[in-house]
């Protein structure tokens, strides 16, 4: 019987406390990489296994194991338990779209030495920087020159910084071309991507497409109600698995949009970006084209929305038709 492949799916679980808009009271539990998890569960390609890279604070160690239990498709051997407390999240909507966030708490960053030996046996990585403390530059780099297999990673939490009372905020990414070079496939919503491009003066779009030049394929923005657009180079195919071998190119790219095939979806959106990111990745790695890919990525979105919270997120996922 031929080898499963692997996927590795790095970031944080996070507790979350979300007041949604004019609501009267938060709903608690699991957030952060959980709801990444729940959608690769959903969306596993034929022929491959997932395995959580995730460090579980010592307090809530047995939560983590429950959540991690209930979940089909995950292969063992990336868990760590750590003396640190897990991370919390408070999150306050104000409207449909944009929130508040504080974070407090919190797990260290992972380091090559600790990575090494988990990657070794992996395929491909989706890297989730839930809270931007997920690894440092050094590692993330040492990360890029070892691992032959692509690493698709939504940048996220790199482009929030917080105060010492853990309120966050919008801040451009220092170093940012060699934060970029360290990955294959990049992902920001439009508000992130608006964020690093001003702080160089350039429109974001031009600023996504140079960005190429550092070494990732593909860069995919996710536009809220209005679905997603994309920079690609010229010579990279859908297949993930070629992407590390190709040789960079500051010629040819191209862009494109892909809208929500049903409209704009309403709902509880926390982990929206986290289920669309993976659908996507789990998809491309099965074998689909780019914006069919992406256009499955949004319906699995889509149904997200209607599902707060984690709990009961993968069966709900499960039952949906994704693909085109």
């Amino acid at each position: 019987m031929a080898r499963k492949r692997r996927v590795g799916v790095l970031g944080t679980l996070v507790w979350d406390r979300i007041w949604l808009h004019g609501a009267s009271s938060p709903r608690e539990g699991w957030g952060g990489i959980a709801y990444s998890l729940a959608a690769w569960s959903a969306a596993s390609p034929p022929g491959w296994e997932v395995v959580p890279i995730v460090k579980l604070g010592s307090d809530l160690e047995a939560q983590a194991d429950e959540l991690l239990a209930e979940l089909p498709h995950l292969a063992q051997g990336g868990t760590r338990v750590v003396p640190e407390t897990s991370n919390r999240v408070e999150l306050r909507y104000t409207d449909h779209a944009h929130r508040g966030e504080r974070l407090t708490g919190g797990v260290l960053p992972w380091r090559w030495e600790e990575l090494a030996p988990i990657l070794a046996s992996l395929d491909a990585l989706y890297l989730n920087f839930i809270t931007g403390d997920e690894m440092r530059l050094p590692d993330a780099e040492r990360l890029r020159h070892e691992f032959g297999g692509p690493i698709y990673t939504d940048l996220h939490s790199l482009l929030l910084g917080h105060g010492p009372d853990g309120l966050r905020c919008a801040r451009p990414l220092g170093e940012w071309n060699r934060w970029v070079a360290c990955f294959d496939a990049l992902q920001t919503n439009h508000s992130e991507l608006a964020t690093q491009a001003q702080s160089v003066g350039r429109d974001p779009w031009s600023f996504a497409g140079q960005s190429l030049q550092c070494g990732p394929a593909l860069f995919v923005v996710t536009l809220g109600a209005d679905g997603a657009g994309y920079v690609i180079s010229d010579g990279a195919a859908s297949d993930p698995l070629s992407w590390p071998a190709r040789e960079s190119s500051t010629a040819g790219q191209h862009s494109g949009r892909v809208p929500p095939p049903e409209g704009p979806a309403a709902g509880d959106p926390t982990g929206c970006g986290d289920v669309w990111g993976s659908t996507l990745f789990a998809e491309l790695l099965a074998g689909a084209e780019l914006e069919p890919a992406m256009a499955s990525a949004h319906r699995a979105a889509a149904r997200k929305m209607a599902h707060p919270g984690v709990s009961g997120l993968y069966m709900h996922l499960a039952q949906g038709s994704f693909s085109a």
